[in-house]
């Protein structure tokens, strides 16, 4: 009987490991696209839908509106924006893997709006920010998603 539960309780705890989570609408692309391309050439990717698969190394804290996904590049991430309440992703999610659907954007900032953006992030993530590490405008590129799997 021991072994009978030792068994049951580990086939349970296999089958909360492996579980996907889903956030937003269901997934219809079946192509990924690396994140180390889409950032290699970001301007050809500007208003087109992509599927992106990475680690992700860092969720919004205050409203889950937001994750980071590691690309397969080395030192490269890249930023999955929601609309605040239409999807929140769990802070718990943090070193999972994700398959994401979404439009890629570009963000283009001057000098002072890249401030006030640096200074907004660092205050959600509660470290600090030194506004003259900003010397001019920034541009970035994120993709606003549509669904995502969490696993």
């Amino acid at each position: 009987m021991n072994k009978l539960l030792i068994i049951l309780f580990l086939l349970m705890t296999i089958a909360t490991y492996s579980q996907v989570h889903k956030y937003g609408k269901e997934i219809s692309l079946t192509e990924k696209t690396s994140i180390s391309t889409i950032l290699s050439q970001p301007d050809e990717f500007v208003g087109k839908t992509v599927l992106v698969e990475g680690e992700i190394v860092d969720v919004c804290e205050m409203a889950g509106c937001w994750m980071e996904l590691k690309s397969d590049a080395k030192n490269q991430n890249i930023k999955i924006k929601v609309k605040d309440g239409d999807i929140v992703f769990p802070v718990e999610a943090k070193g999972k893997s994700a398959i994401v659907e979404g439009n890629v954007y570009k963000i283009e900032l001057t000098k002072e709006e890249a401030v006030e953006y640096y200074e907004h992030a660092a205050t959600e993530q509660g470290t600090e920010f030194d506004a003259a590490t900003v010397t001019g405008p920034v541009t970035f590129y994120q993709i606003k998603g549509i669904g995502a799997e969490i696993y």
